[in-house]
């Protein structure tokens, strides 16, 4: 099996490669490869490739910028998702695409199911909802993730900028009343991996079977307050010199960005149990592995 992973050099696409190389051959792609803003430059690049599978993390994903980038993100993450789809439906080939608890305005205080409606709050969330509006107008073979809060010892993300910022500052202060699940994109690739080798006799049929649509995201809640204390704390104890002594709560009004975020952002997993058997460690669990290679990062440097 040829399997074609877009943004192969980001948190989920890099997690992903070496895992699914025990299920086929990996065809890892970047955006030098594939630039999903051209969408004309999409189709010859899947022709050339002729993947028997597609997986699909690559997208948009600076949520504040995409407020003075409509455009782009919407090509990105919407726009070039159709493309894909479109090509693989006509071909039978079976496409995973990742999208975001962005699709959601986190207004319930219940973890949020692949039916509750859809109301993004950002660009971001729209330019995603409409990508999954695209793919499931394809009609072909797929399976939309949704994840939340994903993060990764490398990369730019929530748990490195924290890393470097408490190495900067005396004191942070982090929004406290967002919650969510952090998910580490080694929890996500682990996952998709199981799920493929369960169901890779037919996945079209697999697929259909659970709804083409489940949420993925590590057990449990915290804040971004929460993440952040407990990945001062993780590193801390794993040696790492810090200089902040104090993590201060602050309400997101203290906090304005130009895109605004789902107060609750918190995904429910009973779909993803059922359906397909994986059952998601709690997040603290998949923290430990992100921050031991963090901290060896770290170490290593100033050593």
């Amino acid at each position: 099996m040829r399997i074609l992973i877009t943004g192969a050099t980001g948190q989920i696409g890099s997690a992903l490669l070496s895992p699914l190389a025990s299920l086929g051959r990996v065809l890892p792609v970047a955006r030098r490869d594939l630039d999903l803003g051209l969408a004309l430059s999409i189709e010859p690049t899947l022709d050339r490739l002729n993947p028997d599978l597609i997986i699909n993390p690559a997208a948009y994903t600076a949520v504040d910028q995409a407020e003075d980038e409509p455009e782009l993100a919407h090509a990105i993450n919407a726009v070039a998702p159709g493309v894909i789809a479109r090509w693989a439906a006509v071909r039978k080939v079976p496409l995973i695409h990742f999208s975001t608890d962005y699709v959601f305005d986190g207004s319930r205080d219940s973890p949020w199911r692949e039916q509750d409606p859809t109301q993004p709050l950002s660009v971001y969330g729209m330019s995603k909802l409409e990508g999954e509006r695209r793919i499931h107008s394809a009609n072909g073979p797929h399976l939309i993730v949704r994840t939340s809060w994903v993060y990764a010892a490398r990369g730019q993300n929530f748990l490195r900028t924290i890393a470097r910022l408490a190495a900067e500052r005396d004191a942070l202060r982090i929004v406290n009343d967002q919650v969510g699940a952090p998910t580490s994109a080694r929890s996500i690739a682990e996952a998709i991996t199981h799920l493929l080798g369960v169901g890779q006799s037919d996945l079209a049929r697999y697929f259909a079977t659970a709804g083409r649509l489940v949420h993925l995201a590590a057990a449990g809640e915290t804040s971004w307050h929460g993440f952040a204390s407990e990945i001062v704390k993780g590193l801390r104890a794993r040696g790492v010199t810090l200089k902040a002594n104090a993590i201060l709560p602050i309400a997101t009004k203290d906090y304005p960005t130009k895109a605004v975020r789902p107060r609750n952002s918190r995904l429910a997993l009973d779909h993803l149990a059922h359906s397909f058997g994986i059952v998601m460690s709690d997040w603290r669990e998949s923290l430990k592995l992100e921050l031991d290679e963090l901290a060896r990062q770290t170490l290593d440097g100033a050593s």
